[in-house]
């Protein structure tokens, strides 16, 4: 039986969640992950799950910038793009432990992704 490396599984998650699927998402994520996200601490699976899955359905694509991987540690930088923008960039850095992402630190610009300016 074949592992993923924590690069494959971290790309695996990535594409999941950015393609709508976040229960395929959370299959890579260990139930006590730990996220640090601007504004909230997120601490539990369920969390993690409420959290990714408020965002999933507002992106209309993604751009990748830049991946870094590290052996149990990989940073992706990409574009989350939504209604609102298309052009604020953002990053995570994840640690993977025992297959699984049990770390996560997410930044982004909060303000840019908030509802469009109205004229």
């Amino acid at each position: 039986m074949t592992t993923d490396t924590a690069y494959e599984l971290v790309k695996k998650y990535h594409h999941a969640w950015t393609s709508g699927n976040v229960e395929r998402a959370m299959s890579y994520v260990a139930d006590d992950i730990t996220c640090r996200a601007p504004g909230v601490d997120l601490n539990g699976k369920d969390s993690y799950r409420a959290f990714i899955g408020g965002f999933a359905p507002m992106l209309t694509g993604i751009g990748d910038i830049a991946e870094f991987t590290d052996g149990d540690r990989i940073a992706l930088f990409y574009y989350p793009q939504t209604e609102s923008t298309t052009t604020t960039p953002a990053a995570e850095f994840f640690t993977v432990k025992d297959g699984k992402i049990a770390e996560s630190v997410l930044i982004f610009d909060r303000l840019s992704y908030g509802p469009p300016e109205q004229d």
